[in-house]
């Protein structure tokens, strides 16, 4: 067998991409992916591009979407200029950046638990070794030993939905300002809003620990054009730019330029307020659904933002086990235990209600409550 790095070892599917190929089959009923619905997609009937930008760009990402960027993050009180905007090719690449930079095979990365297991993926492929983060007492353990970087999705949390309040928010701040730890702060969902809560950065309370701030275009405008972006404090941006020129060079320049379009369209602000509130209706009508057909059977409650319910089952239900069986009556979503840092067994499930229209969703999730009520 051919010589491989030791750190395929660690190299693992990720669950959600195998779901997603399942989600392709014809009738399946897919809660899985964090899928945004297509209905929500920016329109993009743009005059054709300058013909300039299918020639090579620069890594840091196109000078007119670093700016336009940058304006947004000085509002929510973040520290940067252009100069420190790093424009991405999806924020998934961002993950892999700040793993290549800060994780050594075992050193500590402190999570939640439940996190975004396709962080946990990459975080494990670099041999990280997880602490699970308090967010009543973040700083619990850390006088001894502080991790190298805390990674955290503090607003409508993937895959719970929670959004932090001001205080941990606060305590996170302080802890990793005391502690010298890198905060590193995902921010993919802080546009779906749905009720009054707390959305300023973390980072932006930080007065001397380093730091990584990112966002995602994904949800806003639309997934196929795989544009992220980030900002980081001056002692890593750096680094971080010189880990992306090894890495692809430059960001599509056809994807940042139909982004810039959508920043700049004055009717921005207007169709994410229209986003929100269909969104809105979704949640919704989703928390009734489950309500008529997993009341008694399960736990949760409503995210204020964001696109999951996290939900507990009752009793000895295994969600692995109900995932086989609501796989063959064509009804997909994903089991808790993928998002669990420590591992173990888990009672929970995440449930996407963004994507599945009114009438399948009703229909999956009264599959679901059969399924669970007839545990044969």
């Amino acid at each position: 067998m051919a010589r491989l790095s030791v750190r395929t070892g660690d190299l693992h599917p990720s669950p959600v991409r195998d779901m997603l190929s399942v989600a392709q089959r014809p009738g399946m009923i897919s809660f899985a992916g964090g899928l945004p619905s297509p209905e929500t997609f920016a329109g993009l009937d743009l005059p054709p591009p300058p013909r300039d930008l299918l020639q090579y760009g620069p890594t840091e990402g196109e000078p007119a979407l670093r700016a336009r960027i940058a304006e947004d993050l000085a509002d929510l009180g973040l520290d940067c200029g252009p100069d420190r905007v790093l424009v991405l090719s999806g924020s998934q690449q961002g993950i892999d950046l700040a793993a290549k930079l800060v994780v050594d095979p075992g050193a500590a990365v402190a999570v939640e638990s439940p996190a975004y297991l396709a962080a946990l993926q990459v975080f494990r492929f670099f041999g990280a070794r997880f602490e699970i983060l308090d967010r009543a007492d973040p700083a619990a353990g850390w006088a001894d030993a502080a991790p190298a970087l805390a990674y955290v999705t503090p607003t409508f949390q993937n895959p719970t939905g929670q959004c932090w309040s001001a205080a941990e928010r606060q305590a996170l701040a302080q802890a990793c300002d005391v502690h010298d730890v890198i905060l590193f702060e995902d921010d993919p969902y802080r546009d779906l809003v749905y009720e009054p809560c707390e959305r300023r950065p973390v980072c932006a309370g930080l007065k001397t620990a380093s730091w990584i701030y990112q966002g995602s275009f994904s949800k806003t405008v639309a997934p196929g054009l795989r544009l992220g972006f980030l900002t980081a404090s001056e002692d890593l941006f750096p680094y971080l730019t010189r880990l992306k020129q090894a890495s692809d060079l430059h960001t599509n320049r056809l994807s940042q330029w139909m982004v810039l379009q959508y920043l700049n369209d004055p009717g921005r602000a207007a169709r994410m307020a229209w986003v929100a509130d269909l969104y809105r209706g979704k949640r919704d009508a989703f928390d009734a659904a489950l309500t008529r057909h997993l009341g008694g059977l399960a736990t949760w409650t409503a995210p204020p933002g964001g696109l999951f319910f996290w939900l507990t089952l009752a009793g000895a239900a295994d969600p692995e086990r109900l995932l086989k069986r609501a796989l063959e009556q064509g009804v997909l979503f994903t089991p808790g235990g993928h998002f669990l840092a420590d591992g173990g067994a888990s009672q929970a499930l995440r449930l996407n209600f963004s994507l599945a229209e009114p009438a399948a969703a009703e229909r999956g999730l009264r599959i679901l409550g059969d399924l669970l009520r007839d545990p044969a």
